[in-house]
């Protein structure tokens, strides 16, 4: 962690939050279990830590002082998650902090009395996590990621970058997210829209991705969407790497496939649902259930065109796109 940043954390308190704080101290230090899904040398994961300690020591929650914070990055590896959200469980926090929906889903059968805070979870009422997003009545809430309407716009800009396009091929591990094709039905069920047709591929493991990439290259007109993935997480590069060679435009949720080389992202501002988490972490440090403590979508969303990448693709992105993007890589 940068030095400017441990000096915030150390510094970070303001005087209305002191009060639960010092409660901690008299009964012993409450503690926190964190389990993030990415390897913690993910491009992302600094960003994601350093947003949720930076705003828990706002909140007066400082690591070692008012609350002892348990932190385990997870790699993306199915069976290290199992084995992570286990040894959390274990450890009997007052709260975990989950980020993913794989960590929920591996948390969910292993405690209905640990309140659990997700951050970054998909569908939670259909994955049966939750009786509805207004009020989850269990012991798990928090924040969202991706629903069907991100999949359109998804669509609709792979659409304006690249008109020519007839369909979009969407990869997906159906073990880590069988929500995937709920989530097709339910924006075929809504108004037509133009845009190219959306083609759900199965695929487990990094080399069945970046094979079944090369077989939708050999198609004409074809585009790539990169969702959210645990296959993904590790293998950006080469993703952006295969797609450049094969010339396929593509989106992605992730913007450091953008800042890697690839066309576009588009999708939540990570870092502010991690600032959000920590504020539920605090109030249900407080007395909050979680139970009534209303599940959350995502409200800030960042929009990166990668416009070198755009020049090698052949394609004139139009000025009203370039205008809309937060960020344009040039």
């Amino acid at each position: 962690m940068a030095a400017t940043t441990r000096r915030l954390l150390l510094g970070m308190a303001s005087g209305t939050a002191m009060a639960a704080p010092r409660l901690a101290r008299a009964q012993g230090l409450p503690r926190l279990g964190v389990l993030m899904l990415p390897a913690e040398d993910d491009p992302g994961a600094t960003q994601r830590r350093d947003a949720l300690l930076l705003r828990l020591a706002a909140l007066g929650w400082k690591d070692g002082e008012t609350i002892r914070i348990t932190l385990r990055w997870a790699g993306a590896e199915p069976g290290r998650v199992a084995r992570l959200a286990q040894e959390m469980v274990d450890l009997a926090p007052n709260v975990i902090l989950a980020n993913g929906t794989p960590i929920i889903s591996a948390l969910r059968p292993l405690t209905r009395s640990i309140p659990i805070v997700c951050a970054q979870v998909i569908d939670p009422v259909g994955l049966g996590v939750a009786e509805s997003l207004a009020r989850p009545g269990g012991n798990i809430t928090g924040f969202t990621f991706i629903n069907p309407n991100l999949i359109g716009k998804w669509r609709s800009l792979l659409h304006e970058a690249a008109p020519g396009l007839s369909r979009a091929v969407v990869f997906f591990n159906p073990a880590a997210n069988p929500w995937y094709p709920r989530a097709l039905a339910e924006l075929a069920q809504g108004p037509p829209s133009p845009g190219p047709e959306l083609e759900l591929v199965a695929v487990r493991s990094t080399e069945e991705l970046l094979a079944r990439l090369a077989e939708a290259a050999r198609r004409p007109s074809t585009g790539l969407i990169v969702g959210p993935e645990q296959i993904v997480l590790g293998s950006q590069r080469d993703v952006v790497r295969a797609a450049r060679a094969q010339r396929l435009p593509g989106v992605s949720v992730y913007p450091q496939f953008a800042a890697a080389g690839g066309l576009m992202s588009y999708g939540p501002d990570v870092p502010d649902i991690f600032r959000q988490a920590a504020g539920y972490v605090d109030r249900i440090l407080r007395g909050a259930s979680p139970a009534t403590l209303p599940i959350q979508q995502p409200v800030r969303f960042e929009f990166t065109v990668n416009l070198v990448t755009a020049t090698a693709l052949g394609l004139r992105l139009p000025s009203s796109l370039l205008a809309a993007a937060d960020n344009v890589i040039d």
